[in-house]
């Protein structure tokens, strides 16, 4: 696929480093000469420097027979422009725009075709603030994403000593659940992938990926761990677009929010906004302000300030001090294997977030989700089956029957209402949705070709 990239920012690098991993024809634009050299320095891409929105930079960059255009500069307005430009001049079939203010967002009839022709337009910081409240739902959870409209979840959780599935075979799981289905998609112990089979035991210290209907999770999360105690307190370090959107959402619900902010013009914006947070006027990072307000009583720290050296030194202090768990906001993804796992409990990527929802409308065949995991090592994935048993690979065969690729295992299949955790005898029908864990993403072109339908594989 020919796919031309807005902006040459942490986002757009990674993005750039996904996509021209799989094959594709990747050029990206920025105006920033040095961000495009170190770029093709590292990636074997296309690049061109200028403006983005400006018709001949376009056309330079190949927008005559591209197939798609991300847009992810850091301006919501040159990337609603170029999208619109690309449709009008170059009729580019797939349009995506990064859009963080709220104010456009909110006025959906702007993306239409007959308006600014944005096909999908995405929010990092909305991404994010629903990343952290899942996290924040399920205290005990390193990862939680999301398929089938929230109706199933993949969760990563940290195997502890004395939970009752700890040095235990996964055949025994029905044993201790009965009633509740889950499947294990995936076990990494000290870094290094375990594909799970019945026989497989369940070491302390092992993080495991499993794959349940939503409601069932707790009920999952508790065979490997103790279950801990439902969030009530958080104190929030930083009150930009994502302390803001954070404090809205767990406000909704009976936890008691703080919000620490150092600017004092928006301290006072913030307590306009905020109807049932207190919202304090200081340096998260300062000792004495956190004593004085209980941080030792906190069940979750999280910093959010765009300061990647603050949010970790604030969550670091914050651990140190007593709050049950720290999670940090980091950009540098060189930071986060520094960080994670040790003083700060989980270490959360905006651009890793925004990835997984633009790889969807990359990947071939009918991919619905795509979630990037363990720093985009390992990918989930939703798709949707088509075609009858002569021109799908998957259709009318049971699991079985089908061959996965290396690493690769299929964790649920939603189909219309009804969730069925993957068994051996699990047949696939059309139009299921069919969850799947890849714990190495270099196979995600064979899984991409496993569900694309063609005119006779028999």
């Amino acid at each position: 696929m020919k796919i031309i990239i807005l902006g040459a920012g942490q986002v757009g690098a990674s993005l750039a480093e996904n996509l021209a991993g799989e094959n594709n024809d990747v050029t990206v634009v920025d105006d920033n000469a040095t961000l495009i050299a170190d770029l093709q320095e590292r990636i074997d891409i296309g690049t061109v420097h200028g403006y983005g929105s400006h018709p001949e930079v376009l056309r330079k960059a190949g927008a005559d027979d591209a197939e798609m255009l991300i847009a992810v500069t850091e301006s919501d307005e040159t990337n609603m422009l170029a999208c619109k430009i690309a449709y009008t001049l170059f009729q580019t079939p797939t349009k995506i725009a990064r859009v963080r203010s709220a104010e456009y967002l909110t006025e959906e009839r702007l993306f239409s075709q007959d308006a600014l022709s944005v096909d999908m337009h995405i929010s990092p910081e909305q991404l994010v603030t629903d990343y952290i409240h899942r996290l924040i739902e399920y205290p005990g959870a390193l990862q939680v994403v999301d398929f089938a409209n929230g109706r199933v979840r993949l969760v990563g959780v940290k195997a502890y000593y004395g939970g009752p599935l700890v040095s235990r075979q996964l055949m025994e799981l029905p044993q201790h659940l009965p009633g509740i289905d889950a499947r294990v998609a995936a076990i990494y112990r000290r870094g290094r992938p375990i594909i799970p089979e019945g026989d497989t035991i369940i070491e302390a210290e092992d993080e495991v990926f499993f794959v349940a209907a939503t409601e069932n999770v707790p009920k999952m999360m508790s065979e490997l761990r103790r279950l801990d105690k439902p969030v009530k307190r958080v104190i929030l370090a930083g009150g930009g677009n994502i302390g803001l959107r954070l404090a809205r959402a767990l406000e909704g619900s009976s936890v008691q929010v703080k919000v620490v902010e150092r600017s004092r013009e928006r301290a006072r914006f913030l307590s306009e906004q905020l109807t049932r947070s207190t919202v304090l006027w200081g340096d998260a990072a300062n000792e004495s302000l956190l004593t004085e307000e209980n941080i030792e009583d906190c069940d979750a720290f999280c910093a959010v300030t765009n300061d990647d050296e603050a949010n970790i030194l604030s969550a670091m202090l914050a651990k140190r001090l007593g709050a049950r768990k720290a999670l940090s906001l980091i950009n540098r993804l060189s930071y986060v294997d520094l960080v994670e796992g040790g003083a700060i409990d989980i270490a959360i990527s905006p651009q890793q977030a925004t990835v997984s929802a633009l790889l969807a409308h990359v990947r071939r065949g009918d991919m619905v989700r795509v979630h990037s995991l363990r720093r985009g090592a390992a990918e989930a994935i939703e798709a949707v089956v088509h075609g009858d048993r002569r021109s799908s690979k998957v259709v009318g065969r049971r699991l079985e029957e089908i061959n996965l690729p290396p690493g690769t295992t299929i964790g649920a299949v939603v189909r219309g209402d009804q969730v069925l955790i993957a068994h051996h005898d699990t047949a696939i029908e059309p139009e299921d949705h069919v969850i799947l864990f890849m714990v190495n993403r270099k196979h995600t072109r064979d899984v991409e070709k496993l569900f694309q339908v063609g005119f006779s594989f028999i």
